[in-house]
């Protein structure tokens, strides 16, 4: 028998949302709880994301507007059940269905305040059977940092650091059509210039949400310990009973008479793990914290776990501008060639994918064919004046830098624009006539861009005929490179419907369990809708408390 330097009821190692949400179900029960964290922040991937929770007939949802039936259609229609991705299951997706509403109606009463993420966030394939077209997310407020008094400055920054919502943010680039958006912004600099004034610290989307589990989490006596790596699971008899991390430079054994709940983020910061796994794929692209190493991926496999769909990772298609190595969060261009007037290309100049699909569809494609890594956005004059790239609008707005670089690539025809990118002229200009054909019958019959909702959701609100179709005639012609970034690896250790570390044989290792990026997803090889990390990272955190605790079916 082990002898431990302290004992916990739940010992948890990371601190993404999962983590909070199942430490306060512990502490809602009596049971003690330490949250151990690798980096000096508080927040994981969570707090660098847009803190976006896709929950299906959530609360804040209109009655009647979704149903646990018409979600579980959906996610089996779009997700499945395949061989080669065992970290889904149709019982664990109506796992996840039957307790996500009362996951988030557990927060509310624990005062993590969060509200409708929009009313128009489809689900990414809503096209499918019990897909939405209104919106399934869930999000927190703008959150005052200052409320977490001297925690302030230990929660991870986000990638929105002013009182405005993620949603609300995208429109901002609309303004010049809408007074309602002048209005909207107005407000929100209004905002800005008060809190700055009054002292507050304002953040939103990932930090926002964060922030306001961090509060509740410390308010209800969480015991968050950061600059603390967990090192190894401590097993005996089978059991998972512990940790080993690190006190005042000396190993430090704590255990857990309920259970360790690994929450520790993937490996997309780990270039090695990645080589083997991801191939084409690299560190420098990913927008996830510096601590996502996926050294708990090789602990947990070390001891019995399963790896799987460890190839997969939530795409977030970039661009390598000028000084974007510099930038918190890696530019990104889902937005940018979902416009009308843009369509991708790969090396040769040929179109194959519709722009405007998911980012994690948008990566895996790129990732699956032959010379489109990296691949070349191509618009023209009428983009270029009327749409942001990289947070600029109007070609005369463009830095110097970029040309000079050779990032931002002009000319005056098609066929000169195929030689700055290095591909055949005739190719690239028989790819765009094409396209400019499609554009005049008003569909894209290769790939049906702006036939669902969600295709039409990062386009233009205002463009007529389309939101996101557009032929490319005016010149001058630009491009620039698009690459297979991520906001996270998807793929880790297989676990049950109660989110138990399993053995390839199917059996459980009792006492270790595991949500988030740890383990293979359990949306499987797709990504269903926006928060489908989040969400199910929280949910799962959620459940994993609920069975360790024994609480069943308790109201909470």
């Amino acid at each position: 028998m082990s002898t431990f330097d302290e004992i916990f009821d739940w010992v948890v190692v990371g601190s993404g949302a999962g983590s909070m949400s199942s430490g306060m179900l512990m502490r809602q029960a009596g049971k003690s709880v330490v949250v151990l964290e690798k980096t000096k922040f508080f927040g994981g991937t969570t707090a660098k994301s847009g803190g976006v929770m896709w929950i299906p007939n959530n609360p804040f949802m209109d009655p009647g507007e979704d149903s646990d039936e018409k979600a579980i259609a959906y996610l089996d229609a779009v997700v499945g059940d395949d061989s080669d991705a065992p970290g889904t299951s149709h019982e664990k997706r109506l796992a996840y269905v039957n307790e996500g509403p009362k996951m988030v109606d557990f927060l509310l009463k624990q005062g993590v305040a969060l509200e409708r993420g929009s009313k128009f966030w489809p689900d990414y394939y809503d096209n499918l059977p019990g897909g939405c077209t209104t919106s399934r997310t869930v999000i927190a407020p703008p959150f005052d940092r200052k409320e977490l008094g001297p925690w302030a400055k230990k929660l991870r920054l986000g990638m929105l650091e002013m009182p405005v919502r993620l949603d609300d943010g995208l429109q901002f680039a609309s303004m010049k059509h809408s007074w309602a958006i002048k209005w909207l912004f107005a407000k929100t600099a209004f905002a800005v210039v008060w809190g700055r004034l009054t002292g507050k610290q304002w953040t939103t989307a990932g930090a926002g949400l964060q922030g306001r589990m961090l509060k509740a989490g410390l308010e209800k006596g969480i015991d968050i310990r950061l600059e603390t790596p967990v090192s190894e699971l401590i097993v005996e008899g089978g059991k998972v009973t512990g940790v080993v991390t690190v006190k005042d430079g000396k190993p430090w054994r704590i255990g857990g008479n309920l259970g360790v709940l690994v929450n520790a983020g993937g490996f997309a910061q780990n270039q090695a793990m990645r080589d083997k796994y991801q191939p084409g794929t690299r560190a420098e692209w990913s927008n996830v914290p510096e601590g996502d190493t996926g050294e708990m991926h090789v602990e947990m496999e070390r001891i019995g776990g399963v790896l799987a769909q460890m190839d997969e990772m939530v795409g977030f298609p970039g661009t390598l501008s000028p000084g974007w190595d510099k930038e918190y969060v890696f530019p990104g261009m889902q937005a940018v060639t979902a416009k009308p007037h843009c369509i991708l290309v790969d090396q040769d100049g040929i179109r194959y994918m519709n722009e405007s699909c998911s980012y994690e569809h948008y990566c895996e494609t790129m990732l699956k064919r032959p010379r489109a890594n990296p691949s070349w956005a191509i618009m023209d004059a009428q983009f270029m004046e009327e749409y942001q790239l990289v947070g600029t609008v109007g070609i005369k707005k463009k830095p110097q830098s970029w040309l000079d670089s050779g990032y931002l690539k002009v000319a005056d025809s098609i066929e000169d624009l195929a030689l700055k990118i290095g591909c055949d002229p005739t190719t690239l200009k028989a790819t765009v006539d094409h396209w400019n054909a499609m554009m005049d019958k008003g569909t894209d019959e290769d790939f049906q861009r702006g036939v669902r909702f969600y295709d039409r959701y990062l386009g233009d609100p205002f463009g007529k005929p389309s939101a996101t179709l557009g032929d490319i005639r005016e010149g001058p012609f630009y491009a620039v490179d698009v690459i297979p970034g991520d906001v996270s690896t998807y793929g880790g250790v297989v676990t049950d419907v109660n989110s138990r570390v399993t053995r390839a044989d199917g059996s459980v290792i009792e006492g270790l369990y595991s949500c988030g990026v740890s383990t293979a997803s359990p949306m499987g090889r797709v990504y269903p809708g926006a928060g489908a990390s989040v969400g199910p990272s929280m949910v799962f955190g959620w459940i994993a408390a609920k069975h360790a605790a024994g609480l069943g079916n308790q109201a909470l």
